[in-house]
């Protein structure tokens, strides 16, 4: 699966989705770029794409999405780090273009 995380994700957050083909916006020269210029352009490129910005759900209209989203509740890498199981099991079973809301404990 390509997976691409917003700015807001620590990108040491890869390291935990071993198998999957992982980038950042900032490494693709989308840093600074608004939520929905990003997904737009992350369409058609990536199957999913990993924030931890809770407003993306109230910004955006999610719905015609191409793209699954995942939003952590949290961007705190010792917290995303601890439940990597829990983070992988919902990467491994969500279908394809939705949205999901992950809270980590």
């Amino acid at each position: 699966m390509k997976i691409l995380l917003d700015e807001c994700v620590p990108w040491p957050m890869h390291k935990l989705l071993a198998g999957h083909e992982c980038q950042s916006a900032k490494q693709r020269g989308w840093g600074g770029i608004k939520n929905g210029d990003l997904l737009r352009l992350a369409e058609g490129e990536y199957d999913l794409f990993i924030t931890a910005d809770q407003n993306i759900r109230y910004q955006q209209n999610l719905t015609r999405r191409t793209i699954g989203i995942l939003e952590l509740s949290t961007n705190n890498l010792h917290r995303i780090t601890a439940a990597a199981e829990l983070i992988v099991g919902v990467i491994t079973r969500m279908p394809p273009r939705d949205f999901q809301l992950l809270e980590i404990p």
